[in-house]
């Protein structure tokens, strides 16, 4: 059987990281949580589960994760977010996994909880994620917030049974803070990236988001919930890049006047 290290980011998730660390305890060989610094009681909790805690300034999303994983002990690592946690289902499934060493990566589909309920219809599911993986071949990458596993080559992967659990957001207030927050940090992304947008894919991205998440992936049939994350998915895609064309036009400033 291959040891598992199970890997976590946390600021302040005294509110999730108990559930996570909890749905984990029949898999984890070893669980390292990375810290930034938080100022409740998260790494008193993640502790008292047994967690080894590091304490390290927050870098970014993949950074930071990247981090994380180097300092896990074994190679066949399980990454979460402290927002997340395991399905019994998923847990037997990760279980299995550690049997055999067939595969180098494992995938997994992600159910978002929005208000208490389960969505299972829309773009939030299936959202299919590499999470479970050798670290020797793979790492964290991708574009600030949105990381992801990318493997050294393209490895066979195996999709297990079983969901990851997302527990989202508990009201449509905390969902519009986070998406400025997560639409200002992408839009920063692409800039750092040189990356431009052209006028229609600011029109036509949100407008896909939404008929694509609403109307074709089913989303109506979550009722209310089902539209508020359909619209607040294309507005975050219209902020993004509304925000990206803002920073190339203040660049385009300090050049005229310097």
């Amino acid at each position: 059987m291959r040891a598992l290290s199970v890997v976590i980011i946390t600021y302040n998730e005294e509110k999730n990281i108990g559930r996570c660390l909890r749905s984990v305890g029949t898999v984890a060989d070893e669980i390292i949580v990375v810290d930034s610094f938080s100022d409740d009681e998260t790494v008193n909790i993640a502790l008292a589960a047994g967690a080894i805690v590091k304490q390290s300034r927050f870098d970014g999303y993949i950074n930071q994760k990247n981090k994380a994983i180097n300092m896990a002990a074994n190679e066949l690592v399980l990454l979460l977010d402290a927002d997340e946690a395991l399905s019994e289902e998923l847990a037997k499934s990760i279980s299995a996994a550690k049997e055999d060493s067939l595969f180098k990566a494992y995938t997994m589909n992600r159910c978002g909880i929005f208000c208490g309920k389960f969505i299972k219809h829309g773009l939030w599911y299936p959202d299919k994620k590499l999470r479970l993986f050798d670290k020797r071949f793979g790492k964290c990458g991708g574009l600030n917030p949105h990381d992801k596993i990318i493997l050294d080559r393209q490895f066979p992967t195996k999709h297990l049974r079983g969901d990851l659990l997302h527990y989202t957001y508990d009201s449509i207030e905390e969902y519009l803070e986070r998406n400025d927050a997560v639409s200002t940090i992408a839009a920063q992304s692409l800039f750092e990236a040189g990356i431009r947008k052209p006028w229609a894919k600011i029109i036509f991205s949100p407008l896909w988001a939404f008929l694509n998440g609403y109307v074709l992936r089913l989303g109506f049939l979550e009722g209310y919930r089902g539209l508020v994350i359909a619209i607040h998915t294309a507005n975050q895609s219209f902020c993004k890049y509304q925000k990206l064309r803002r920073m190339y036009r203040e660049e385009f400033k300090k050049i005229i006047w310097e």
